[in-house]
């Protein structure tokens, strides 16, 4: 049941809605419940942002964000989900939420979209609260967040140093390569002790890349699954497992991985309520954490996925939850 006396407004910032999986895609999850709850929705894609700025003369639209924006009605009907209304130009000060859901990779157009966006963000009356915070999440980039709970990870490095690289191989024999800013499981390359491809990976991604590589220890748990904990306002809610495919490190559903039923140990408690407090208060209020074995991995703040299935698995609304906190945020 919504909080709000009046519905909201809210325009979600995302990839193509006509190239969604419904039943897996946690956005559609989001827009589903919102409509539900009598909220008007509007869709559009980051590039079609414009910022106007300025007081010079014939500057009428100064100091504005908007979007080429389509009304839009979702329904859980395969090939017939998304009913799109006339393109409008959308200033998004107009509108109670912004859902900042478009997926990674991480790279300077997301980034300046975050900055354009701190134009309209804030809480309290007329202001548009921007989920996530666009400040936070240009300053929580997934795979370095995490970096600030060290006693929460397993043995990782990050840096551009291939002999700091070859170091940390020597002393773990068996390590995983992530590169800083992808998704999906795109890049990363488990390299066992004696794997001649050492070298070459490390050629090809710095020929290709001048961000640094994310070194970590191979953790054996992960065969039997990487775990995805559903964070909403700082609070776990619940999480699936996330099994690799027979011969795959990576266990990312895009490639392959499985989704299964799965409860929070002490240990997954524990995590959570470290990083709680730092979500909370940052306004990351949707967020998924990864979780192998005793160690956290990662940090999801940008479009974190899993919603459906853990509505499936434990039969709770978590859209509605993440709803129900944003609406006590306004």
């Amino acid at each position: 049941m919504s909080l709000c006396s009046s519905p909201l407004r809210v325009a979600v910032q995302m990839d193509p809605l006509e190239g969604v999986n419904i039943d897996g895609d946690s956005t559609f999850a989001l827009m589903l419940e919102a409509q539900k709850r009598g909220y008007e929705l509007f869709e559009y894609h980051p590039t079609s942002l414009a910022l106007t700025e300025g007081s010079g003369e014939g500057a009428s639209s100064s100091g504005r964000l908007y979007a080429r924006a389509r009304p839009v009605e979702v329904q859980r009907m395969q090939g017939d989900h998304a009913h799109f209304g006339k393109v409008e130009t959308l200033d998004l000060s107009t509108t109670d939420v912004v859902l900042m859901r478009q997926d990674p990779p991480f790279d300077m157009g997301y980034i300046t979209a975050t900055h354009m966006l701190e134009h309209v963000h804030g809480t309290g009356e007329g202001k548009t609260l921007v989920v996530n915070d666009p400040v936070a999440v240009r300053n929580a980039p997934e795979k370095l967040l995490v970096t600030h709970f060290p006693h929460l990870m397993p043995p990782t490095l990050v840096t551009w140093d291939r002999e700091a690289i070859a170091e940390f191989r020597a002393r773990y024999r068996d390590i995983i390569l992530k590169p800083l800013f992808g998704n999906g499981g795109a890049g990363i390359f488990r390299v066992k002790e004696g794997d001649e491809n050492f070298s070459s990976l490390l050629e090809m991604h710095f020929a290709t890349s001048r961000e640094p590589l994310m070194v970590q220890r191979y953790e054996p748990a992960v065969r039997q699954g990487d775990k995805r904990i559903i964070l909403v306002d700082g609070e776990a809610v619940g999480a699936i497992n996330r099994v690799p495919a027979q011969g795959e490190a990576r266990s990312n559903m895009h490639v392959g991985g499985r989704a299964e039923r799965v409860g929070l140990t002490p240990r997954d408690r524990e995590i959570c309520a470290e990083i709680g407090p730092y979500l909370r208060e940052n306004g990351l209020i949707f967020t998924g954490i990864d979780v192998i074995g005793k160690w956290l991995t990662e940090i999801n703040v940008t479009s974190p996925t899993g919603l459906q299935e853990l509505d499936r698995f434990d039969d709770i609304n978590s859209a509605g939850l993440i709803w129900d906190a944003i609406e006590k945020r306004l």
